[in-house]
């Protein structure tokens, strides 16, 4: 069955995606307005202001002066949850009925801070918060009530609410080994929270017994920790290359967990006393960036992401919430920056993201391949401070989805999400 899961999860200050809208699985992709604006193509090597160390620890190494960056990202999701019908079985045989479309997307918003700061030629340090995983996706109250008798509510069983906010704390170092290679890495500090409701008012047993009307009931926070390395090689001041890596913790969460299908094996359906293990993906990014002359530069990235470690979400006592098996997902990233003059930065990207869903699909958290569209600029207040703007149009796929669970009629539908991803982001050197 399902389940109402709050939680959080990885990586720095920005939370998200609900739906997952910003990139596959509920990776968040919104580390900077600079970033945004170029689709993150060569973030993790650029360093056009702190928020490099978000992606690459070593990239701080590029900076001769203390460095502060401070931004928030803006989410709009259009996720539509279309052709929806329920599957049972009758006296006569199976029967399908329809249920009414909804509309589960909404507006997020992400704030991100960065510093840099330079201890002598070869050695800095940096500070971070921001945000690598979160999703958000609610279902209308009363979905699926259209249906007839007792199976009324029945979709909600694979709807409900689920909401994932992360948020890391990032500790970093860097040190140029020579001219041309610098190292780094860095602590994460990972707090998760997040809520997950499943079935909403289906419970077979009377709320004033379990403290809930729902199959599924879970509020739960964490803390975990992680770690990042990255180097960065330059060629020469117009070329160089980075390549990261990040490992991701499993976070457990623990708070109120109810679940209630436990009841109807004679289990416990208060799980409360058990945490909630989410294993969270490593990541690994390769990037480029070439100046081609004064005015132009192209830049690249290729990330990979080991979603196949999110296998399922489990109590630490064996009680398996909901299986999920994901397969790893591929960022492939390009664009381009022109240096227009002293005031004006341009700049665009594109950005191929793979789903993280493989086999099992789902209406909850619905996931496909994904196209970005990218563009921003800089604007250069004076010589130490500038203002970044960046606007993405994400364009996912129709995914047909099949959803089954004991106990309930099967689900077929149609998903597809898009969204609109601002960003605003103020930088200054000292």
């Amino acid at each position: 069955m399902s389940i109402k899961k709050r939680y959080l999860t990885v990586a720095i200050a920005a939370s998200i995606s609900s739906f997952n809208v910003q990139a596959a699985g509920f990776q968040l992709n919104s580390q900077s307005a600079t970033g945004l604006g170029r689709a993150f193509s060569g973030d993790a090597v650029i360093a056009d202001n702190a928020s490099v160390m978000a992606k690459n620890a070593a990239a701080m190494s590029l900076f001769d002066s203390p460095t502060l960056s401070l931004g928030v990202i803006a989410i709009d999701s259009e996720i539509d949850v279309k052709n929806t019908s329920v599957t049972t079985l009758t006296p006569v045989g199976p029967a399908s009925f329809p249920v009414d479309d909804a509309a589960i997307g909404g507006m997020s918003y992400i704030p991100n801070i960065y510093y840099i700061h330079p201890i002598n030629d070869q050695l800095a340090i940096g500070t971070a918060l921001y945000s690598n995983f979160g999703t958000l996706t609610e279902f209308p109250n009363g979905y699926s009530g259209n249906l007839p008798g007792p199976l009324s509510g029945s979709a909600d069983v694979y709807g409900g609410t689920t909401e994932v906010k992360s948020i890391n704390l990032g500790l970093s170092a860097s040190y140029r080994l020579n001219k041309q290679l610098s190292l780094g890495a860095g602590i994460d500090v990972i707090y998760g929270s997040g809520k997950f409701t499943r079935g909403r008012g289906l419970s077979p047993l009377p709320s004033s017994v379990t403290g809930t009307s729902d199959l599924v009931d879970i509020d739960a926070d964490g803390f975990a920790l992680g770690f990042n390395l990255g180097s960065v090689f330059e060629v020469d001041d117009n070329n160089r290359f980075g390549l990261t890596y990040r490992f991701s913790p499993t976070l457990e969460a623990e708070g109120d967990i109810t679940y209630i299908p436990n009841a109807r094996v004679g289990k416990p359906y208060d799980l409360s006393g058990e945490k909630l293990k989410m294993p969270l993906p490593d990541m690994a990014e390769f990037s480029g960036f070439h100046k081609l002359n004064d005015k132009f530069a192209v830049h690249y990235s290729v990330q990979w992401i080991g979603w196949s470690s999110f296998d399922k979400l489990e109590t630490t006592g064996g009680t398996v919430i909901k299986e999920y098996e994901w397969q790893d997902g591929w960022h492939y990233a390009i664009g381009g920056t022109y240096y227009l003059n002293n005031k004006w930065t341009l700049r665009a990207g594109y950005m191929y993201d793979t789903s993280a869903q493989d086999q099992l699909t789902s209406i909850s958290v619905p996931d496909s391949d994904r196209n970005w569209l990218s563009g921003g600029f800089t604007y250069h207040l004076d010589s130490k401070s500038n203002i970044d703007f960046g606007l993405t149009y994400l364009m996912g796929k129709d995914v047909d989805v099949n959803e089954s669970t004991t106990g309930a009629p099967t689900l077929t539908a149609t998903t597809k999400a898009n969204a609109w991803l601002y960003g605003i982001q103020y930088s200054r050197s000292f």
